[in-house]
Parts: C-alpha cells; sequence; structure tokens
C-alpha cells in the first residue's frame, strides 16, 4: 500500500474514549494573550471527570491556527466538559481574539495520537510516527509477557497458545492507547511536527 492509498483508507474506531478537536484562528497580535488563556482552559479540563491530556499543535511561522484534543475516557465526560458552563465562560472570554468562530470536531479511540486527518497543520512524517510506535511497543512486549508469567503459571488456560498472546496484546495496546502513547507525543512534539 503507498502512502497515498494508506491516507485514504478508512480509519480505525474505537468507542471507548473521545478526543474534542477543537480549532482556533488567533487575530495578529493576540497570540499572547491567547497562550494565557490557553494554559486556563486547560487546567480547567483537567479537574473535569474522565480527562486524560491534552494535545496541542502550534501553528507553524506564519500561521496562526492553533489545534487543541482534549482526551476523555467516555463520550458522556467529553460531552459534559464540552457543554459546561465553565467552558462556555472561558470561551467567551477569548472570542475577541479570535479572527473566526471555533470549530470543534468528536473523535473516538485513537485516532488522535498525532493529528487529525482533515487538519491543515503540519503533519509528522510517517517514518516518524512508526519510530515513535515502535519505540513505545517494542519494550512492552518484552515486559507484558514476563509480568503475565506468575499469572499464566498458576492458571494454565490462559497460557494456552492465542489466549496468552491475546491477553498480551490487549495489555499491550491498553497501555499504548491510554497511558503512554498521549505523554510521549506530547514529550517529542518538538521533534515530530518539525
Amino acid at each position: 500500500m503507498n502512502e497515498q492509498e494508506a491516507d485514504a483508507a478508512p480509519s480505525i474506531h474505537y468507542d471507548s474514549g473521545r478526543s474534542i478537536i477543537i480549532r482556533h484562528t488567533v487575530k495578529p497580535g493576540h497570540r499572547d494573550h491567547y497562550e494565557t488563556w490557553l494554559r486556563q482552559i486547560i487546567a480547567a479540563a483537567a479537574q473535569f471527570s474522565g480527562h486524560q491530556g491534552v494535545h496541542v499543535v502550534r501553528p507553524p511561522e506564519g500561521h496562526d491556527t492553533f489545534e487543541i484534543a482534549v482526551r476523555f475516557s467516555h463520550p458522556e465526560e467529553a460531552d459534559t466538559w464540552l457543554n459546561s458552563d465553565v467552558r462556555r465562560e472561558l470561551v467567551s472570554d477569548i472570542v475577541p481574539a479570535l479572527a473566526s468562530e471555533e470549530q470543534v470536531e468528536i473523535q473516538t479511540g485513537i485516532d488522535y495520537w498525532f493529528t487529525p486527518p482533515t487538519s491543515k497543520a503540519k503533519q509528522p512524517t510517517r517514518w516518524k510516527q512508526w519510530l515513535i510506535t515502535t519505540a513505545v511497543i517494542w519494550p512492552l512486549t518484552l515486559i507484558v509477557p514476563i509480568v503475565f508469567q506468575p499469572i499464566f503459571d498458576q492458571l494454565p488456560v490462559l497460557a494456552l497458545w492465542g489466549v496468552r498472546h491475546g491477553l498480551v496484546a490487549a495489555t499491550v495496546v491498553a497501555l499504548v492507547v491510554y497511558l503512554i502513547m498521549p505523554r510521549v507525543v506530547r514529550l517529542v512534539a518538538n521533534w515530530l511536527f518539525r
């Protein structure tokens, strides 16, 4: 499959979590004010139940559109934040600094690890996505089976071929999706989006 076909392929969606993708185009001269406001709204979102983190894609030189992904563990928790009075008040405070109305999009599962497919922001190259994903998954494939070994020794039915692989795979994917990848992407964002 070439890169064009990969881009056209439908993304896989998982129903467990939600990312609220927000785009703000900031008026020239208002970026410092917006950055201060952004820290406030990120802190406010973190106080809501189910909050799993925020990923900010800042605009490259010469552009003014910020993209913010706010991750929640369940759809109801995402809706609670999105429709909250706290968020409504904070957004009304920043409206004078915006060049256009905010755009809000809801995505499911793991489809916002890097950037949304419809994004106008700079996309990370595929080799960087591959490298980060491999660097995260590789050590887990070594560690998770060792951690499970005492359980497999106690419950041989879980050690059956196929069953053990399913348990290990499910654990690795859960750790990557919910715990590790959102933090790693934030940590390497400067390199990833360069």
